[in-house]
């Protein structure tokens, strides 16, 4: 009789992973690792919590708590090594309708629920499913976020006047920017373009300097010292502070949770999403594995602590969640060391801030919004299945010009109408496949070693699991985020056991980039079957080449680099 394998109890499953690493042994070696890591990620974060707060119709302190108070938790309680935390693009759209409707008291609020709903979500078990959403659908929203952003940073990156309020609903909004266009900026327009060149040519040749940063110093010093009439922090709000606010409760009356309540799903549904996708993509270039549940604990404790402090909404950030990866870090105590940088920032710095001009901060949100965009992944699924580019095309047509919350309802349930329609048509079962793998607790991890997932040449990265909604072209979107332009990317699928047309073609489209940039795909562990598909797909030698096993490819990789 074959003996059963113990099911990981409840501490095990809820157990942070920074337990997990004092537990193997943590050093002074490695707190030094984490602190030049969480260093180099408050630096990254630091512009961008200011420009995501201020899109967002918030205070730009606003961002920086959230950033200092809920990335601190989403890294201490969190089931993910690597993950940071903080105010994120994705949700701009969101955070501004909910200002618009219910003022900042209620977007705290909203804050505060999706976090008691993160915390019921977590502890039920539900994680696991959250990030089975199907791809078109992320793709959808998340390229329709992408217009939002960069049609609302129109007016301060011209420098705009508008005669009234900036209408919300996309054309109007469209409508009212162009009739406003007669009364750009020509000094706004000036540290918009040097910002954006700023970080775009930093971004080419010197791509782990803090580019954000530096065009925001630039861009600021240039309007000081020409005196040049631009609005400013200090201009729209005053400054910022240089303290963090006594934590307080919202006002919980019945009716004022009944009004926030559909925003506070909303929240908590694209929080979950963001973060476990971050989680994922922090897995793939280490080699180790996350919790999901244990996650999203973390992401509703950090919600519910951002709200206390005046924060908004908390997530995992993939761009900051591999620059931490890449800077070296060995665990969660980096995110917590970026969450004291912040803090130390703002104490020390808080009077510079008001000198900063909007421009510069509209001009980071315009390059975050064309990375958010997923152009590549975008027009694979549009050359892929037809009910693929269907359920793209309505998720995105529905955020840019309906309502974000209506277009991932659409999108899903028009995603889960497609995938019963490709099950029904299976007639042939090699072998019974969970659809999500099970949480499990800290045993049989077998990561990648500091110097692969840290090389700035070679990104190693690897999937997992039946990939049977297109779910696998999220390697395109999540290598396109890492940053830096190696030599080598090596993708590891042998634990792929389904890969289907969709994934095929992005994976297609990711190599041809590739070799674009004068890097080389190496892909490892292939079965005959998803081998097969791949060269059907175009995915074959010399362009992209097939390797049995991880260390093979890698020393192939590491031998062109030596050669180069």
């Amino acid at each position: 009789m074959l003996a059963r394998t113990r099911e990981p109890g409840f501490i095990e499953l809820f157990t942070p992973k920074l337990v997990t690493v004092f537990r193997e042994g943590y050093g002074l070696a490695a707190f030094k690792a984490d602190a030049l890591a969480g260093l180099t990620v408050a630096i990254i974060a630091l512009p961008l919590s200011m420009a995501i707060a201020i899109a967002s119709g918030v205070s730009p302190e606003r961002g920086l708590y959230t950033a200092i108070v809920g990335g601190f938790f989403v890294s201490a309680l969190g089931g993910s090594r690597f993950q940071i935390g903080g105010p994120a693009g994705a949700f701009i759209v969101l955070v501004l309708a909910t200002v618009q409707a219910h003022g900042v008291d209620g977007l705290i609020l909203a804050t505060f629920l999706s976090g008691l709903i993160l915390l019921a979500i977590g502890f039920l078990r539900l994680g696991t499913f959250i990030k089975y959403v199907p791809y078109p659908v992320t793709v959808g929203f998340t390229s329709g976020i992408a217009v939002i952003i960069l049609a609302s940073q129109i007016k301060d990156f011209l420098g705009l006047s508008l005669i009234g309020p900036e209408p919300g609903p996309f054309v109007p909004k469209l409508q009212a920017l162009g009739a406003a266009l007669p009364t750009v900026s020509v000094s706004a327009v000036a540290l918009s373009v040097l910002a954006v060149l700023t970080i775009l040519v930093l971004r080419r040749y010197r791509p782990h300097w803090p580019g954000f940063l530096i065009a925001v110093a630039l861009a600021t010093l240039a309007a000081w010292l020409l005196d040049l009439p631009v609005e400013t922090i200090g201009t729209r709000f005053g400054g910022i502070p240089q303290t963090l606010p006594l934590p307080h409760l919202p006002e919980l009356t019945m009716e004022k949770i009944t009004a926030v309540l559909p925003a506070a799903l909303s929240f908590a549904l694209l929080g979950g999403i963001e973060s476990l996708l971050s989680a994922v993509v922090a897995d793939s270039m280490s080699g180790r594995r996350h919790r999901s549940n244990c996650e999203l604990v973390a992401q509703g404790t950090a919600n519910v602590a951002a709200a206390l402090f005046g924060g908004f909404c908390v997530t995992g950030t993939i761009a900051r969640t591999a620059a931490n990866i890449r800077a070296g870090a060995r665990g969660p105590v980096s995110g917590m060391l970026h969450s004291a940088f912040l803090l130390v920032f703002m104490l020390a710095a808080a009077p510079l801030a008001s000198f900063i001009p909007l421009a510069a901060l509209a001009a980071i949100l315009v390059i975050v919004a064309w990375n958010m965009a997923e152009k590549h992944q975008f027009a694979a699924l549009l050359r892929g299945a037809r009910g693929d580019a269907v359920v793209l095309m309505v998720t995105f047509l529905l955020v840019v010009f309906r309502d974000l919350t209506e277009g991932i309802l659409v999108g899903f349930g028009l995603g889960a109408l497609l995938f019963l329609h490709r099950m029904s048509q299976a007639v042939e079962v090699d072998r019974a496949n969970a659809i999500t793998q099970a949480d499990r607790a800290d045993n049989g991890e077998v990561p990648y070693a500091a110097e692969i997932a840290t090389d700035d040449d070679i990104v190693v990265y690897r999937i997992s699991g039946a990939f049977f909604f297109g779910a696998a072209a999220s390697v395109a979107a999540a290598l396109d985020r890492i940053g830096g332009q190696p030599q080598a990317y090596v993708i590891d699928i042998a634990a792929v056991s389904v890969l289907d047309s969709t994934a095929a073609a992005t994976i297609e489209g990711f190599a041809r980039k590739a070799r674009g940039q004068g890097a080389t795909v190496y892909l490892v562990g292939a079965s005959p079957a998803i081998r097969h598909l791949l060269r059907t797909h175009g995915v074959r030698p010399p362009h992209v080449r097939f390797y049995s096993k991880l260390d093979g490819a890698i020393a192939a990789a590491r031998r062109e680099k030596e050669s180069a």
